[in-house]
């Protein structure tokens, strides 16, 4: 039986509406990057309206800066153009607020926000751990000179093609699919990174003691070494050639009907030192290896550094797709696939707010979770954001009694009404890229359109 909203008291619904300024005092980030007493659009506040252009699916800056001053205005500091109501909704300025702030202020929001969402539910799987599933995706950018310089496009037999492509890596919190920022590289060109490298970089944001979780692609010795000597035990996929090579040094210690568990010493290959000329002399790692099988006939090989059983490392491993879903809530629900942003640095700060944003939604979730007694993840992403909008973004602000009780509102009727259908029997589809939407070509006609003069009379 689900909990009366009540149950949870009026200030922790207080405390729901203000989680951005719980979750970031705004001391804090003017400590970071002050601004002057007259700024209208401050440090938080702009951060705070990039975060609403992406909960508004790439909202322009005009139609943030319209939202903002014809019902949000209590997000704007105590100033006398914003007091008697003569502040212009030109975006100019707003513009110029984004230009100030800096990569690092954004890094700082994006980090903070997600942490602090993160350590407001406790940890709750394999060994009252936490878990965190790695994985790769891939954006593509607005045609500008600048962006295709740093992620260069793809190229094919006809040469190269238009649109940048930037590779990103996500690590999603199991439970809540909160995600931590993420890391971003060149997916071509000949400064392109790899998953792999990236994985590395991304395994000093997760915290210690998490189990990290991913696939084949990050099964290898250099990734793995990473991770573990961050302080994160693992759970990766091998391909059955790595797997075998492993296998060969191993010695068994479980035979259960199909399901097999090997106790390994992991060390690098002649390969892998070539690819991680980092990896110190004496590398290697103690493993439990498994094999699993699965319903459509094939096996799963599994790599871990924590001793469990066959059977649990394989229902443990099949949550790793639910990171599919998460890619694609923030890719094609909030639309970050489109990012409008024409340089490096704008498109990193927008790409930081829009994890900002899903994250605001997946902390709403959790909470409406709550009320209805079910995972978070039993509630729909798409119909929990839509009525995330509805309720707390498209209707005017008035006062805080009337705000608490919007928010009591959108919170019974996620619980209710956003429920995904429970399957009891868990599905492992094949994974499937998510099709990528037509871009336009604007950006292009300008920069080729000429203006032609008119022809001359007949």
């Amino acid at each position: 039986m689900a909990k009366d909203a009540t149950a949870l008291g009026e200030e922790e619904f207080r405390s729901a509406i203000e989680v951005l300024r719980e979750l970031l005092p705004e001391e804090a980030l003017d400590r970071r990057q002050p601004s002057s007493p007259n700024t209208v659009y401050t440090t938080l506040v702009t951060l705070w309206m990039l975060t609403l252009q992406r909960l508004g699916c790439g909202k322009t800056l005009a139609e943030v800066v319209r939202d903002v001053l014809s019902h949000n205005r209590e997000l704007l500091p105590p100033n006398k153009r914003v007091q008697e109501g003569t502040l212009s909704f030109s975006s100019a300025a707003y513009s110029n607020g984004r230009q100030r702030l800096t990569l690092e202020t954004v890094e700082y929001f994006a980090d903070r926000v997600s942490r602090s969402i993160i350590e407001s539910s406790p940890p709750s799987w394999f060994d009252d751990r936490r878990g965190f599933i790695l994985d790769g995706t891939t954006i593509t950018l607005a045609p500008t000179p600048e962006l295709q310089e740093a992620f260069p496009p793809a190229t094919n037999q006809h040469g190269e093609t238009v649109w940048p492509v930037a590779m990103l890596l996500v690590a999603h919190e199991l439970q809540t699919a909160c995600a931590l920022v993420p890391e971003i590289g060149a997916m071509y060109g000949e400064n392109n990174t790899s998953e792999a490298e990236l994985a590395k970089a991304m395994a000093r944001r997760i915290p210690r003691g998490s189990l990290v979780m991913a696939d084949a692609g990050f099964g290898i010795f250099g990734v793995a070494h990473s991770v573990v000597h961050s302080g994160c035990p693992i759970l990766f996929r091998m391909t059955k050639s790595r797997f075998k090579t492993v296998h060969r040094q191993a010695t068994v210690i479980e035979d259960l009907d199909g399901y097999r568990t090997y106790e390994a010493c992991w060390r690098p290959s002649a390969k892998d030192r070539k690819s991680h000329p980092e990896l110190p002399s004496d590398a290697a790692l103690d493993v439990f290896l498994h094999e699993v099988p699965s319903e459509n006939g094939e096996t799963l090989y599994l790599v871990t550094t924590l001793p469990m059983s066959a059977e649990q490392a394989g229902q443990s491993y099949a949550r790793r797709y639910d990171v599919e879903h998460d890619i694609r809530d923030i890719k094609v629900t909030l639309d970050t696939e489109n990012i409008r942003a024409q340089s490096v640095e704008m498109v990193k700060k927008e790409l930081l707010t829009s994890l900002v944003a899903y994250n605001l939604v997946v902390q709403f979730r959790r909470q409406a979770a709550q009320l209805a007694n079910l995972p978070p993840r039993r509630l729909s992403f798409s119909n929990v954001w839509y009525t995330f909008r509805s309720f707390l973004l498209k209707q005017a602000s008035t006062d805080a009694e009337t705000w608490i009780e919007r928010y009591e509102q959108a919170l019974r009727l996620s619980a209710k009404h956003d429920k995904l259908p429970n399957r009891s029997k868990r599905r492992n589809p094949p994974r499937r890229a998510h099709p990528r939407r037509p871009k336009s070509t604007k950006f292009m006609k300008q920069q080729n359109t000429t203006k032609q003069p008119n022809p001359p009379p007949t």
